[in-house]
């Protein structure tokens, strides 16, 4: 609905915050303690596994993929939430048309500049709302929050969206 122009998906619960989470009006930055400088022009997303067509993007083929806007709710595992984030970027879903998994591909893992790694299953991320975002509200994605580009996974907490993205 939401890749199609028709907006929000149907209200699923009328309490947006789920249970233990508090509502803030930052953004709180948590890393693992390194904040990888990537510059767009030496940033690259490969992605392979069980795919039929393993490809290796750039900065400018990233770019070239359609765009996709979305605005959805941010909740981290450390007990705070962010309503109505705004995220651009490249749906997953784009990507996956793209590579084709292969009908034994079940789960993705993603790995970071960081040296961080996360993994969700397939049908988690074939959602209309999942991207890699390089920009955050307008505006590029700052090295704080993950930049160049990183994976946003609103039905997740944020820790299933690694930061830094250079492989799935």
């Amino acid at each position: 609905r939401k890749m199609a122009g028709q907006g929000r998906a149907p209200v699923r619960s009328e309490n947006r915050l789920p249970p233990g989470q508090r509502q803030v009006h930052n953004f709180p930055i948590l890393d693992l303690g390194v904040k990888p400088t990537v510059s767009t022009a030496d940033w690259a997303l490969k992605i392979g596994g069980q795919v039929e067509n393993p490809i290796t993007l750039t900065w400018a083929d990233f770019l070239a993929l359609p765009q996709f806007r979305d605005e959805s709710d941010f909740h981290c595992v450390t007990t705070w939430s962010q309503f109505d984030m705004v995220w651009d970027g490249v749906a997953f879903l784009t990507l996956a048309d793209l590579v084709r998994p292969k009908p034994a591909a079940t789960h993705v893992f993603f790995k970071s500049y960081d040296g961080y790694s996360t993994n969700n299953p397939l049908d988690t991320l074939m959602d209309d709302d999942v991207l890699i975002a390089h920009s955050w509200n307008g505006q590029p994605l700052p090295i704080e929050h993950g930049g160049p580009a990183r994976v946003i996974v609103p039905k997740r907490y944020a820790w299933k969206g690694a930061k830094w993205i250079r492989e799935i």
